[in-house]
């Protein structure tokens, strides 16, 4: 009998795409964050038909310190309700669940939200349910958070997005006009709890052992992948361990980005311990 669960970890987004992809009267989102990549995942796999005819309801929250902090967007929300005829949006403030659902079919709990980094940058995990029952279940729990919260209305949300408009514009010249010392310090003191963190990170080894058990996770979840495949998603994965400022320099003569040549070091070491082999120009687990 087929599984009624798949798990779900990082770039989950194939999945969602999937599960809209599905929908044929209605997708129900709770999202406590959404931003514009996230609203055109949505759109751009909704079928003409579906845009026109289905339902989507859409449970989020619209507080002004999301949107000041970017988390989310209003008028990525806007923008859905041009994109689809038939949206009904809520506002519950402290909403936390991220759950996806396709009519009574199919549905995605996760940690992700519908924003670019929940999609595709961050270390989310969750379940795609296929679960009749359970996904009844799942539907109705959400819905019954919905009716918790507050309607919004398109011409409500247009209003809404003027007013967080000027909410944004004068947050950014607050941020703007702080003190210059007071600015300079904190700097200061954010740099240095990065550099202390990224000391905590390579407490166990050198930067290519931290990058030897990144490839072959990277290698375990996609299998085969050239270097130049491996270099951008090893940088998702380390951002704050592969500074493209720093060249490794050798009697005074520049020979490309250091951390590459960290990972050219892992790679050589997992070679060379017989974990991963080269066949052409794509590094594959070692069987």
């Amino acid at each position: 009998m087929a599984t009624s669960f798949r798990l779900l970890g990082r770039n989950w987004n194939d999945t969602l795409a999937q599960l809209v992809a599905s929908v044929k009267t209605e997708l129900l989102v709770s999202s406590p964050y959404v931003t514009q990549e996230g609203v055109d995942l949505v759109t751009e796999n909704l079928s003409p038909g579906t845009r026109s005819e289905a339902r989507l309801r859409f449970l989020t929250d619209l507080s002004p310190l999301n949107i000041c902090q970017g988390s989310t967007d209003p008028r990525a929300l806007q923008s859905i309700t041009e994109a689809v005829s038939n949206v009904h949006i809520s506002h519950l403030p402290r909403l936390h669940a991220k759950v996806y659902v396709a009519d009574s079919d199919r549905a995605i709990v996760t940690s992700g939200n519908l924003t670019n980094a929940g999609l595709l940058l961050n270390y989310e995990y969750g379940l795609e349910i296929t679960d009749h029952t359970l996904v009844e279940a799942i539907q109705q729990d959400i819905a019954a958070y919905s009716g918790l919260g507050a309607a919004i209305l398109p011409q409500r949300l247009a209003a809404y997005c003027q007013i967080v408009d000027r909410v944004r514009a004068t947050y950014r010249r607050q941020q703007a006009t702080v003190v210059k010392s007071v600015r300079q310090a904190f700097n200061e003191a954010f740099r240095l709890a990065e550099d202390e963190l990224i000391r905590l990170r390579l407490a166990g080894g050198a930067l290519h052992t931290v990058f030897a058990k990144t490839i072959l996770y990277l290698l375990q979840c996609h299998g085969p992948l050239s270097t130049i495949q491996l270099h951008p998603m090893i940088e998702a994965i380390h951002p704050d361990l592969c500074d493209n400022s720093v060249d490794r320099i050798i009697d005074g003569k520049r020979f490309g980005k250091r951390w590459k040549h960290a990972v050219r070091t892992a790679q050589q070491q997992l070679k060379k311990h017989g974990l991963v082999r080269l066949v052409g120009d794509r590094w594959m687990i070692a069987k």
